[in-house]
């Protein structure tokens, strides 16, 4: 029997965020799933900024990492 772990985001702003793309009606379902996809991508983009840190020999991530590491994750 696998555990489930709740989500890291709470899901009224990324129900919101659906919202604010057009839909009028949101179920719970999909705010999850969302949270989880948000979850998924902001893990990658962390993991990429902490490379990029270190290599800068910081162990403060700053927002120019993160920036960074948001262009070398697009696919």
């Amino acid at each position: 029997m696998a555990v489930q772990v709740p989500p890291v985001l709470p899901l009224a702003p990324v129900e919101r965020i659906i919202r604010n793309a057009g839909a009028r009606r949101v179920s719970e379902d999909a705010g999850i799933e969302l949270s989880k996809v948000l979850e998924e991508i902001g893990l990658e983009i962390s993991r990429e900024a902490i490379t990029l840190a270190k290599h800068a020999g910081r162990t403060t991530v700053k927002e120019e990492d993160i920036r960074l590491a948001v262009s070398r994750t697009k696919k």
